[in-house]
């Protein structure tokens, strides 16, 4: 089975920065600014095969949405590097890549097209993606109206209709409710049965045990453990 994802020795630091307040400067004008760096990911490798589900479980902190986001192309590695297919799409957050005061329609042409879908090839599947949304009665209305239940909804229906060979996966579907939910997890399936590649962060363990097929548990930033998801699974529980 070939590789469709891999992260090789991927570090990302980020920088602090202490900005005096007034006082402070008042009573000491000789005191100076300074920033820390902080390591949010340290040395991570692992590799996802084509036409697997890997999970990505972490406490939160642990630098699962900074990796997700260096996988997707949004951030860039301080030091490493990531290969991965052209064709990905990523639920990286909530309303993320959405303009407020466009409607969910006009959205819907935007995102798309951020994820390499033409207008003609939207307007194709523009009504499967508002049906299987559910949110058909709001599809007009701004986003910056919807509630996160809302903008959950949309932003998977976009991501699965753009007909990706990996989908990128960020907690999106706990803020969804339960019907909606297992429709995702249902549509997730199929897509496991269509060969795509899947990379799924979430605090649920019993999903990573029923649709993954390998795992990795991130801690502080360092790679705690990967492998079959039984093992990863338990090193993950056994975190104090």
């Amino acid at each position: 089975m070939s590789t469709i994802v891999n992260v090789e020795n991927v570090s990302r630091e980020f920088r602090k920065y202490y900005q005096r307040t007034f006082k402070e400067f008042l009573t000491d004008r000789k005191a100076k600014s300074f920033n820390k760096v902080f390591m949010a990911l340290q040395n991570i490798s692992f590799e996802v095969k084509d036409g697997s589900t890997l999970g990505l479980l972490g406490r939160n902190g642990s630098g699962k949405s900074t990796l997700l986001k260096i996988i997707s192309g949004v951030l860039t590695p301080s030091e490493g590097q990531v290969t991965r297919p052209v064709s990905t799409a990523a639920l990286l957050e909530l309303g993320a890549g959405f303009q407020p005061d466009m409607t969910g329609r006009e959205n819907i042409y935007l995102n798309s097209s951020i994820l390499g879908r033409s207008k003609k090839d939207t307007e194709l599947v523009i009504d499967d993606i508002i049906d299987f949304s559910g949110i058909s009665e709001f599809i007009d209305t701004p986003v910056k109206f919807y509630s996160s239940g809302m903008y959950a909804r949309l932003g998977f229906a976009i991501a699965i209709h753009t007909d990706p060979e990996l989908l990128l996966v960020d907690e999106i579907l706990a803020v969804g409710d339960a019907p909606f939910q297992k429709k995702c997890l249902d549509r997730i399936k199929q897509m496991q049965n269509e060969g795509r590649s899947i990379i799924l962060v979430t605090h649920d363990t019993s999903t990573v045990e029923n649709f993954c097929d390998a795992a990795v548990v991130l801690d502080h930033g360092k790679l705690l453990a990967q492998g079959d998801t039984k093992s990863v699974v338990a090193a993950y529980q056994a975190l104090p």
